[in-house]
């Protein structure tokens, strides 16, 4: 027996058991063929349901939701096209390792390759991107076919959170009618568990999520490895802290190790690491800027390299590691995806990081300490912060037109990577910040002063793409009970300028700072910038667009600031509570002078400090 209360039947199961294993937000686009699905979630109070016009920035809502909490959000769907539109946002969170569950109707079987309306060929239609994917029968009432239904979504959401997280996906035809109606009641009675559930409100199947764990005869030969040679000389050793979807797991035990070994802590800004308590740990803050130098490289030769979290954001550190690849360099990932493109590890744990980590702040071998390494780390780092000091005074002048720091003039307009530096100095503990691809996240790393407040930063660096970027933003925002803030150009943000309308929900404030240099600025530090006149018209792309009638039209809250005006300005669109843009305008070429003038600058200071 078809028809709606199977539909409703079905429907309801699935939306039950995902609240019952830990679904708490469902995002849904509009649409006819998902009907069973969003009413079933509707009529749920345990979950929280949002409705967004556009299933790309729904999706990327619900990224952010993951990514936020650690829990899938469940996106819904209709049929055709709008399954295609959750692509970009399935290939994130399959890359970036951030749990979510695609639930998408489908047209019955018979309409398949039939030259049915809206009908595309949705099984499937995430390949490798997706752990898990299922395609369910046509809904009837039946309690074996019903109990499976129940056991697809404990299994979904299961493979979905861990031991290696990312998206899932459950596609559910639907005939009409598809509209809502009663199970019979003698159906009911004969199926209690099918129709309602285990009657404790436990999950139908609790699926083991164990995570693998280090054996202690492997943390030993671990321990041994950091130790290096064994002449009785400590190692000289780094830790690196790669972006982190736990980060906020992982990175304070890098930064505890990295204390006890006194090794210095390469920590990128997603890993949790670069930002928190005082503890002993010395935090390389400016690394991007001077490990590309021959001279530091050889300087800064290491016995032992570990590694937690996916490959660092920064281009230089990666070919740092590269460039030693002579010595013992450990990985320690819990997750089936490999993380080590460049075929520089040595060692390969697959196993929790937290408690890798953990337990070799307490292992009786962990090494002492090279007092000559740390303290060369320390000069590196104390040289190309004074620098990068003295060039922010040169990037402020004074009234009367004389640089602070004196020397040459500087270029005109303001410095990006300063202007990122600000926003980080001026966020309050505990804040959200999510950074967009392209060159905020690059100006993050690089000129992110490591300090002791607690801050929270994401990104969608699994791919990369400035796709989603302010929908992601406001997925993050609603979960956390602090500011969030938004760091991203102007590209990214017309890109995502319907993710906007998520400015709607009341539990999402999010600051967005747009720095906007009419176009792409990144591609400047591309050797390709050097021919015109196709470089500007198809790589930096000026557009000319105004970015304050866009912000208008959701009601939102726009200020133009100025570069030295941006912490006050920071500070007052916290203060207010809702959603707003600043803009910030610099310009792109001048920008990238500042870039490689510092890049020099940095390098010449370190370089003679390493002597």
């Amino acid at each position: 027996m078809t028809g709606s209360p199977a539909n409703t039947l079905w429907a309801r199961c699935l939306l039950d058991e995902l609240a019952r294993a830990g679904v708490e937000e469902v995002v849904v686009a509009p649409g006819s063929r998902s009907t069973p699905l969003v009413l079933a979630a509707a009529r749920d109070d345990r979950l929280r349901v949002r409705v967004h016009l556009d299933e790309r920035s729904a999706a990327f809502f619900a990224l952010g939701v993951g990514k936020a909490t650690g829990r899938p959000a469940a996106v819904i769907t209709t049929s055709g096209t709008a399954v295609a539109n959750v692509m970009p946002a399935v290939v994130e969170a399959s890359q970036s390792g951030v749990p979510l569950v695609v639930l998408t109707a489908d047209r019955p079987h018979r309409l398949r390759d039939a030259d049915a309306n809206q009908a595309i060929d949705q099984v499937g239609i995430f390949g490798s991107f997706v752990r898990r994917a299922w395609d369910l029968g046509l809904p009837s009432l039946s309690g074996p076919a019903t109990r499976h239904v129940r056991v697809v979504a404990a299994r979904a959401y299961a493979a979905s959170v861990a031991p290696d997280p990312g998206p899932v996906h459950v596609n559910a035809p639907f005939d009409k009618p598809l509209e809502p109606a009663e199970v019979p009641d003698a159906f009911a009675a004969e199926h209690p568990l099918a129709c309602f559930g285990r009657a404790d409100g436990a999950p139908f199947v609790d699926v083991d999520r164990a995570r693998p764990r280090a054996s202690d005869d492997r943390l030993d030969e671990l321990a041994r490895l950091l130790a290096g040679t064994g002449d009785g000389k400590p190692a000289c050793g780094v830790v690196v802290a790669g972006p982190s979807e736990e980060a906020a797991r992982v990175g304070p035990e890098a930064r505890r190790l990295a204390a006890v070994l006194g090794w210095p802590l390469l920590a990128d800004p997603l890993s949790g690491a670069r930002y928190g308590p005082e503890d002993g740990a010395h935090v390389v803050g400016k690394y991007d800027l001077f490990l590309a130098s021959a001279r530091v490289r050889d300087a800064l030769e290491p016995d032992v390299i570990l590694r937690v979290g996916a490959s660092p954001t920064s281009a230089v550190l990666q070919e740092w590691m590269l460039h030693h690849q002579g010595a013992t360099h450990v990985v320690v990932d819990a997750a089936a995806r490999w993380k080590d493109h460049g075929a520089t590890a040595t060692h390969y744990e697959v196993a929790d990081p937290t408690d890798v980590l953990e337990r070799l702040v307490a292992h009786p071998s962990v090494p002492g300490v090279d007092p000559a390494w740390s303290a060369a780390w320390r000069e590196a780092d104390e040289a190309a912060r004074r620098v990068v000091g003295e060039i922010a005074a040169r990037a402020r002048p004074v009234p009367g037109g004389t640089p602070e720091g004196g020397g040459e003039d500087p270029p005109p307009g303001p410095h990006e990577g300063l202007l990122v530096a600000d926003l980080l100095d001026t966020l309050p503990e505990g804040s959200n910040l999510f950074v967009s691809s392209s060159m905020p996240i690059r100006d993050v790393d690089a000129y992110g002063v490591p300090n002791p407040r607690t801050l929270h930063v994401f990104a969608n660096r699994g791919a990369s793409g400035i796709d989603g970027v302010v929908s992601s933003a406001f997925g993050v925002a609603s979960q956390r009970d602090a500011p969030t803030v938004c760091v991203i150009g102007d590209v990214a943000f017309f890109h995502d300028r319907n993710g906007l309308l998520w400015s709607r929900e009341p539990d999402a404030p999010v600051v967005f700072v747009l720095i906007d240099n009419d176009g792409g600025g990144i591609f400047h530090m591309l050797p390709v910038s050097e021919h015109e006149p196709s470089f500007t018209t198809f790589f930096a792309t000026p557009h000319g667009v105004d970015p304050r009638p866009v912000a208008a039209s959701h009601g939102i809250r726009q200020v133009d600031v100025g570069p030295d005006d941006l912490a006050a300005a920071l500070s007052d669109a916290i203060e207010v509570g809702t959603t707003s843009v600043l803009v910030v305008r610099t310009d792109r070429a001048a920008n990238h002078r500042w870039h490689v003038d510092t890049r020099r600058a940095v390098t010449r200071s370190v370089e003679a400090a390493l002597g």
